[in-house]
């Protein structure tokens, strides 16, 4: 009698940016051929690189944050100047169009005076009169804004002078932090590139799902700690009591152990003697 062949199909299971480890140890097992003592461990080691990235990061200390902080300083104070060259122009421009009123105000009382001289009754005299006055007064209110515009040059030079001063000041400031900032990156690049691709081998390890639950982890826990051993009867993230029989699994390693207070993969503290430890400074 023949034998009918059924064909398995694996069923994928979306990736859920969301997840944690509570439901990637629901649906990881030992199917790819590696133990979950051994995907344990390689996860244990890619949270020692990543520790130890993060102490590199440490040596740079807030000078990133100072550097991002005097090159914003730096492009508001530029910002400053140009908008207030910007207000100079206008005023320059407001400037000449009155002494250009005051010309035209000037030639028509010219033209207004020898006028004068012609009409033939009083009440034509009396209005080119209150013509050439009323020209005066243009004038008059033309040379006040004239000597305001000439304030407001002199408030607005300040300003720019000021300004330039304080953003010499940065700028020589500027270059030295970032000096300071690449001198420490040269130092510790090599050491970083090195921790990084060793990282990314154990990666390769690790399926995608348990990768995207520990970066997870990882990101919301206060010390960047997402693999953590036991400590004395305690979770080494969160320092809350484990049961014994939860601790009797977390030593076989045969499933992954969430810690339910923190959320964080509880692992066998013989991985600390033979890895060493993820300290945060």
């Amino acid at each position: 009698m023949a034998t009918k062949k059924v064909n398995k199909q694996t069923i994928v299971t979306p990736i859920d940016e969301r997840e944690t480890f509570v439901s990637v140890a629901k649906s990881v097992s030992d199917a790819d051929g590696i133990t979950m003592d051994e995907k344990l461990r390689t996860l244990y080691q890619i949270q020692l690189k990543d520790t130890a990235i993060d102490k590199i990061h440490l040596q740079r200390g807030e000078l990133p944050l100072e550097v991002q902080d005097m090159e914003d300083e730096v492009e508001g104070l530029k910002t400053r100047i140009a908008n207030t060259q910007a207000d100079i122009a206008d005023i320059e421009r407001r400037k000449a169009d009155y002494k250009h009123a005051i010309e035209e105000a000037g030639l028509l009382i010219e033209k207004y005076s020898k006028q004068q001289d012609n009409v033939k009754n009083n009440r034509e005299y009396e209005s080119l009169g209150k013509e050439i006055e009323y020209q005066s007064l243009e004038q008059q209110v033309c040379e006040k804004r004239i000597g305001e515009c000439d304030r407001e040059l002199e408030e607005k030079n300040s300003l720019i002078a000021a300004t330039n001063d304080r953003l010499s000041i940065f700028e020589a400031n500027l270059v030295e932090k970032k000096k300071e900032l690449e001198t420490i990156i040269e130092e510790t690049a090599a050491q970083e590139e090195k921790l990084q691709a060793e990282k990314e081998e154990l990666q390769k390890k690790i399926d995608e799902r348990m990768l995207v639950a520990y970066n997870r982890v990882r990101g919301a826990a206060k010390n960047h700690l997402a693999v953590v051993t036991i400590e004395r009867e305690a979770c080494g993230g969160c320092f809350n009591q484990i049961p014994p029989q939860r601790k009797l699994d977390i030593m076989q390693g045969k499933k992954i152990i969430v810690c339910e207070y923190c959320g964080r993969i509880l692992v066998n503290p013989e991985y600390k003697a033979e890895y060493g430890e993820a300290v945060v400074e």
